[in-house]
């Protein structure tokens, strides 16, 4: 178990109010890391931070500004000294106010450049400028692990058949921004686990496959039949990917994709 100990180690996450985020920061707490639970909303990362006990720490955070991002990495120095895990996790998905217009607006001819652009400013520059101020300390420490979270759709194309409920129709289709964004986050963590190599920063992908949040029952029923357990995923099921991935248990480990997902792109 040294193996996936992380004693002493200190650990970002960014996203980590959300549903999987939280999971993460307490698997790296569990593991002995000091946390930095980092979101936009800064109270709400503090109070998370307090619940899951002393030594970790909230910090309000905007991946896609690097003025808000160095102002972090000074904070999280003075109090820790280093960083040795940074969690790429924050993430934007499709949501759409008016459910009846959600099947129209989410089709690839009529989606939002805007809603485009938002996704790839959080998932593909927040990524990069995340890693670029973090990780730079990393690289300057001579070690550390990078996980970039991306998604099964980063690896497949979506199917759409899924988002039709049990009369036939059309829901909601998945938009082309989450599956770009995902394919890219995959390659920037080759690029990186090559770049930083010599340093020893090593820098891996989670994929997770989609995970069972009160979604309506026909999605979750066309879910779990595409996926070779039967499933969709709990929230705690990427708990121990992400300790073997932060820890030295995957210390000649680096530039891979880690697809976690009840073996929904195996076949």
């Amino acid at each position: 178990m040294e193996l996936f100990s992380l004693n002493g180690k200190t650990a970002i996450v960014t996203g980590a109010l959300g549903l999987i985020g939280k999971k993460h920061c307490e698997a790296l707490a569990v593991a002995g890391a000091n946390v930095v639970v980092a979101d936009m909303d800064a109270a709400a990362a503090k109070q998370f931070a307090h619940e899951l006990g002393a030594g970790h720490y909230g910090i309000g955070i905007d991946v896609t500004s690097k003025a808000s991002l160095q102002t972090a990495l000074d904070e999280i120095l003075a109090v820790y000294k280093r960083i040795d895990v940074l969690v790429n996790n924050a993430a934007v998905n499709d949501m759409f106010e008016n459910p009846a217009m959600a099947a129209e607006l989410s089709a690839f001819e009529n989606y939002p450049l805007d809603a485009f652009q938002k996704s790839l400013d959080v998932n593909v520059t927040g990524v990069f400028l995340c890693s670029q101020v973090f990780g730079v300390k990393m690289a300057e420490q001579g070690g550390g692990s990078i996980i970039n979270i991306a998604s099964t759709y980063g690896i497949v194309g979506p199917d759409q058949t899924i988002y039709r409920n049990q009369h036939g129709e059309q829901v909601f289709h998945k938009s082309p921004a989450y599956p770009v964004t995902k394919g890219a986050v995959i390659n920037f963590t080759r690029f990186l686990a090559a770049y930083w190599g010599g340093n020893g920063v090593r820098v891996n992908t989670l994929s997770p496959g989609g995970v069972e949040n009160n979604q309506d029952d026909f999605f979750i029923q066309n879910y779990s039949a595409k996926t070779l357990l039967g499933r969709m995923a709990k929230s705690s099921d990427y708990q121990g990917a992400l300790l073997f991935l932060a820890s030295e248990a995957s210390n000649y480990m680096t530039g891979a994709n880690l697809v976690v997902d009840g073996g929904w792109t195996a076949i």
